[in-house]
């Protein structure tokens, strides 16, 4: 017993160990990804700052510090206590009349659009209009002003053949922005998001803590973390990617967010 007991002790250290190593390995090569991306002097720019999720990714690309212009693009501007956010650049348009702001398109290497808007909070019309429409218009003109890596955050299930309307609309918009054939296109397409939103109501709280629950027994089944889909969405940045057009779906997301968490 007490032999088994050592060997099984000797396992769990050599694991222990293989795991740390592999931490450390991962360390390493995320800080020579960063580096090598940091030396290509990129831009990029945020499409839904203001956003939940454009929020934690924005915070993320300060953080690391990956390119030389962050750009803003929304429809007010933003108010930031840290010192941190002080070379930010933002540029306030009026996405009704995007043509007329082309110019604060231009230039960038990088986009990230995190716009999105509910049915309940702009009605059939308004929502379609946000989250295909806006998307669409800002893209075209990311294009066309050199953007060469898209980012699009949409939706678990997105399908441009549902029924459901906000499915539908998610995969519409997947599905014709990728006609506009970025050297790059990377689609997230996330589950219900953990994260405590300020505009906030009894029906999401409970809906908060019923989904974290299940995320603690099922990381991957029916929500995901805010922060690991920002995270993912860096990190995917960082990577050269094996395909000109990329779906990642709710695990695939979780996974890469969880790495980001660690390093």
């Amino acid at each position: 017993m007490l032999l088994e007991f050592r060997l099984l002790h000797l396992e769990f250290c050599i694991f222990f160990l293989f795991l740390t190593g592999l931490l450390q390995v991962l360390r390493m090569d995320l800080a020579a990804l960063e580096e090598n991306f940091r030396q290509k002097n990129k831009s990029c720019f945020i499409l839904g700052a203001s956003g939940e999720t454009g929020k934690v990714l924005l915070k993320e690309i300060v953080r690391r510090n990956i390119f030389t212009k962050v750009t803003l693009i929304g429809r007010r501007q933003l108010s930031f206590e840290d010192k941190a956010y002080e070379n930010v650049v933002q540029e306030v348009v009026d996405f009704e009349k995007l043509d007329e702001y082309a110019q604060a398109f231009q230039g960038h290497d990088v986009g990230y659009c995190c716009l999105g808007t509910t049915k309940a909070k702009a009605g059939t019309e308004g929502f379609i209009r946000v989250d295909h429409d806006y998307v669409l218009k800002s893209a075209e003109l990311a294009k066309a002003g050199g953007c060469t890596h898209f980012h699009l955050e949409s939706s678990k299930g997105a399908d441009k053949t549902s029924s459901f309307l906000y499915l539908k609309t998610k995969g519409q918009v997947e599905a014709d922005v990728e006609e506009l054939g970025f050297e790059r296109y990377s689609i997230y397409r996330p589950a219900v998001l953990l994260v405590n939103r300020e505009e906030s109501r009894p029906a999401e709280w409970v809906a908060r803590k019923f989904f974290g629950a299940v995320a603690s027994v099922f990381p991957t089944a029916m929500s995901i973390p805010i922060t690991a889909v920002a995270r993912a969405i860096l990190i995917n940045t960082l990577m050269e990617g094996e395909r000109k057009s990329e779906i990642l779906e709710n695990k695939a997301i979780y996974n890469l967010g969880k790495i980001g968490e660690k390093l």
